[in-house]
This record gives structure tokens, sequence and C-alpha cells, in this order.
């Protein structure tokens, strides 16, 4: 008897008219959803004069307000603990994560026991697409602590895959485990993978040859759909890699790469996509870049109805080559001043924040971003306060510890200059150099 190609064949291979029928039913269910049973999306709908009414087509969808995370922020807490976009009782829900909380208070997605169930089962689709079956070892090196993709492990299990919960560890360690337990998958950043990849060479081991990865799914830059990114790492390792794009305000991985490696399919029977005109929100056509703008078709604990990502990208809604006719999406980076190290989403706000609560340094400070073996790093330049008796390298030891512990992630370098050595501004200072492209 053949292997099954696809997960859930029935749903992956739906035809596009019938899709679109599902997703408009599902759609009607989710508008009237959200209008019963959330105060933010009651009062917006009122406001905008909106309803189930308006829906005779996905089109109509463009009739609707957009929310964002300014949005999140906004509702979270009012009323009560998860705030006023939440449409069931805090007694329904049974998993939240949490965004990193880099440009305010975290915001938190809460999920109802189906909620999770169906998030999994999407996790196990993405997984499958990839090739992964129930002879695999499955290497889950993801933050667990409140991060969204780190019970995406699940959905390997679902398959039947041996998985391996290694979380964030050292990459000694992680190397360690990949040598006494030989798993076939890891999932991990792509400049993670590829500084995994050196750091194993540099302890004398063959990554490409000696080591048992076969396949490595990346998320959380975009690296891995970019085409000579996705082939150094390939070929460091030996091994096929796999793009995946996930959203911690609507649930984890929710689009995928297949055999084809071209877009990452996303799970449509769950999530409808638009493409927005980043500045004017009008609705742009499949295949234009804009503003990806994401709807929840089915989630209860917190319907999302056009939540703008921030995302940059398009989408192609033709049918795949692998037969699914799922819409891929394809990322080509962020609308605002963010650059990503490790899978971080990093702000200059987030830096200005620490930099201006620690004792000892005037408050001025200069972030340079650059680019080395394929990902971004950042590095700090600070000022010592004339009067400290601080050396320069406790100072920078400091400082590093501090952006660790707020971002995540840690900057490559940060130099200590002398009370006056960077330039002041009288009206909008200059605090970030891309070097990326120079």
């Amino acid at each position: 008897m053949s292997e099954r190609k696809y997960w859930n064949e029935e749903i992956e291979t739906l035809p596009r008219k019938k899709l679109e029928e599902v997703q408009i039913e599902q759609l009607r269910d989710t508008i009237a959803f959200a209008y019963e049973n959330s105060v933010h999306y009651r009062r917006s709908f009122d406001e905008a004069g909106v309803g189930t009414g308006d829906l005779t087509s996905l089109a109509d969808l463009a009739k609707f307000p957009f929310v964002d995370k300014k949005t999140e922020r906004e509702t979270q807490g009012v009323g009560s603990f998860l705030g006023e976009m939440c449409a069931v009782p805090e007694s329904d829900v049974v998993f939240v994560s949490a965004s990193s909380g880099s440009t305010g208070t975290p915001t938190l997605s809460p999920f109802t026991k189906n909620d999770f169930e169906e998030w999994q089962d999407v996790e196990s689709r993405l997984f499958y697409m990839t090739g992964m079956r129930n002879t695999d070892r499955y290497l889950h090196a993801l933050n667990f602590t409140l991060f969204v993709g780190g019970p995406d492990v699940i959905g390997a299990q679902n398959i039947g895959a041996l998985c391996i919960w290694s979380g964030t560890v050292p990459s000694e360690r992680l190397l360690f485990i990949i040598r006494e337990f030989k798993p076939t998958v890891i999932w991990t950043t792509p400049s993670y993978a590829w500084y995994l990849g050196e750091t194993a060479k540099k302890s004398g081991l063959d990554p490409a040859n000696g080591l048992s990865i076969k396949k490595i799914i990346v998320a959380g830059e975009p690296g891995g759909s970019i085409k000579a990114t996705r082939e150094a790492i390939e070929k460091l390792w030996n091994a096929d890699l796999y793009d995946f794009f996930g959203i911690s305000d609507i649930f984890g991985a929710c689009a995928g790469m297949c055999e084809a490696k071209d877009g990452l399919h996303l799970a449509e029977d769950h999530i409808l996509a638009e493409t927005v005109d980043p500045r004017t929100g009008e609705v742009l056509p499949d295949g234009a870049h804009g503003e990806l703008a994401l709807t929840t078709l089915r989630k209860r604990a917190r319907p999302m109805i056009r939540f703008r990502t921030g995302d940059i990208g398009c989408v192609n809604r033709e049918k795949c080559s692998c037969g699914r006719t799922h819409a891929r999406v394809s990322i080509v980076g962020r609308k605002d001043d963010m650059f990503i190290v490790s899978g971080v989403n990093v702000f200059p706000s987030d830096v200005e924040y620490v930099i201006r609560g620690l004792e000892g340094i005037t408050g001025e400070y200069l972030i340079r971003v650059s680019k080395k073996d394929f990902t971004a790093q950042y590095a700090v330049e600070v000022e010592k306060e004339r009067n400290s008796s601080e050396t320069d390298e406790r100072l920078a030891e400091r400082v590093s510890a501090a952006l660790k512990a707020r971002i995540g992630v840690k900057p490559a370098q940060v130099t200590v200059l002398e009370d006056g050595a960077l330039p002041r501004a009288t009206h909008k200072a200059k605090r970030l150099i891309d070097e990326r492209n120079s």
C-alpha cells in the first residue's frame, strides 16, 4: 500500500471554488461570533456600520475595519485579564502564548481547547508537507517560554515522529544532542542553522556528512525563502531546507513550504489572506506586493479580523505543482524599521528602552545593523558618564546583558565612548545605521 502524499488530502487539494465557498461560510460565522461575543468587535463593527449582512462575497471583507498590534495593546486587560478582543470567558481558555513585548506590553494570544487542537493539526499538515514521517526523529530547537512556536512540537508527535524537546540550549549542548540522539529533522531559524553548522565545523564535526540531519525547518526570518541563503545552508548541512511562516497573534506556523519550494502554502481553511497597500489599506490584487492582512476563520478565543501583520509580501492563489490548492504567500520584509536578529524582532525603541534606564551612561546611543554569514547582527555604541569609575569592559558587559534580557538577543558588540562622542540632534536623531547594503 503506497504512502499517502498529503496529511489531509480532501482539505489541501480542495478546488478553489469549493474552498472559497467554505471560506465565505466560515467568515460569516466568525464575523457573527465576534460581534456577539467580543466587546471590541461589536463596537468597531457598529462604528463602521457593517455586519454579516454585508458579506455576500469574500471581497466584501474589505468593508470591515482593520486591527493591529496597537488594537491588541489598547484592548488587552480592559474589562478582563484577556481584554475586549477576547470572545470567550477565561474559563474556556486553556493556553496563552505571548509576544516578546519588544514595543511595549507583551500581547497575549489565547486559545480554547479546540483552537489549540486545530492549531496543532495545522502544524502536522505543515510538517507532513516537508516529508516528515513517523520514522523520523524530530529535534524541536525553539523557545518554550511563552513563545507561540514552542507547542508546535505536538504537531510532529501527531505524525508519529520521535520528538526531542530540546528548546533553546547552548550550541555545544545542541550539537551533543544531535550526536547522541541522531535526529533527522530540526527546526530553528535560518541564521542559527548557519551558525550551528559553522560551530560544528569548528568543533571538528562535519555537518554535511558526519551528522544525522536530513531536513531543516526554519522560521522567524526571511532567509529560508531566499534562494541563495537556503541553498548555502542546504550545502552546509547536506540537507533539505523548508521555510515556515507564523505569527504570534494568531498561532504558530500557519504557512509552510512544500517540495516545490515556490512560496509557503497558507492554511486557507483557517486563515484568509489579503494584500493591502501599507499606506492606504486598499486591497491589492494577487501577485502585488503589499502588507499582509490575515483573518482567522475558525479561532474562537480571540478572532483576528483583518489583522495587519506588518509583513510585506504577496499572495499567489494558483494551483501549485505539488497538487495543493491553498494560496502561497511570499514574505519579503517588514514595513517599518524593524530588523531581525536570530529570529527576534528588534526595534530601535527596544534599545532605547534599555539605554535610557541604565545608570552610568549618558543615554545617547547609536545602533549599527550589519550582515555576517547570511544573518543580521547589531552593534550598539553608548557613552559613559564623565564621573563613572566603571571600566569600559564592565560597562559594555552590563549593557549587553541588559539588552539580551530585554530583547532576547545580545548585540554583537557594545562600544563604550566618552561623553560627547556621539552627535546630538536638535530635531530628529538618526540612531540606526543600516550597513547591510553598503
